[in-house]
Formats: structure tokens, sequence, C-alpha cells
């Protein structure tokens, strides 16, 4: 992976709060990521794609579920630039987070 690859997948506001939220929890189901960000599952699915397409992604399908994890084979200095990302946005993500933890109260989707 090089870094101009890299930060094109990160371009977009969905990639990269999907990416930082994955981050931030270390595994993410698609209704999680759904009900954080409050978009369309054809959305969500299709830059969670994009993400896999950029190896930045992995999946892993548990029934008719599918979880996403941050790539093992991701570059030290990526996997840096997203922890500090993330811990450093606290309020980029809040709405997502708030989002997500009304969502778990309700019914857990998997």
């Amino acid at each position: 992976m090089n870094p101009v690859s890299f930060y094109k997948c990160l371009s977009d506001d969905t990639r990269l709060k999907c990416l930082l939220l994955i981050t931030l929890k270390g595994e993410m189901c698609v209704c999680d990521l759904i009900s954080a960000l409050k978009l369309s599952q054809p959305k969500v699915s299709r830059h969670l794609a994009e993400l896999r397409k950029c190896e930045i992604l992995a999946d892993n399908r548990r029934g008719k579920w599918v979880f996403y994890q941050l790539n093992h084979a991701l570059p030290q200095w990526a996997l840096e630039v997203l922890k500090v990302t993330t811990k450093n946005n606290p309020a980029y993500l809040d709405e997502s987070l708030k989002n997500l933890d009304l969502a778990n109260q309700q019914v857990s989707c998997c």
C-alpha cells in the first residue's frame, strides 16, 4: 500500500467515519454502521466494499451478518494514522457514537 492510494480511500466522509469507528471499536457489523451513520445499507456496503478493495478492511461473515475489522496486513504507518486520527477527533465521531449507543439500547441487530 502506498500513501496516495491510502489517502484516496480516506477522502470520503462515509469511508473515513466507517474506518474510524472500526478503529475505535475493533470490529463492527454492517448493521451497526448503518445505525451509527444513519445511512442506507446499500450505501454503507458500497463504501465498505471500496475499503476492502483498498485492502484497508477485512471482513468476516457470521451467518447472515458481515463484520469488518482493520486488515491485519495494514502497514504500521497506516494503522498509526487511523489511531491518531480517531483519538484526536472525538467530535467528528460524537454523533455517530450517540446513534450507535441509542440503537444498541433498543435492539441489537447481530
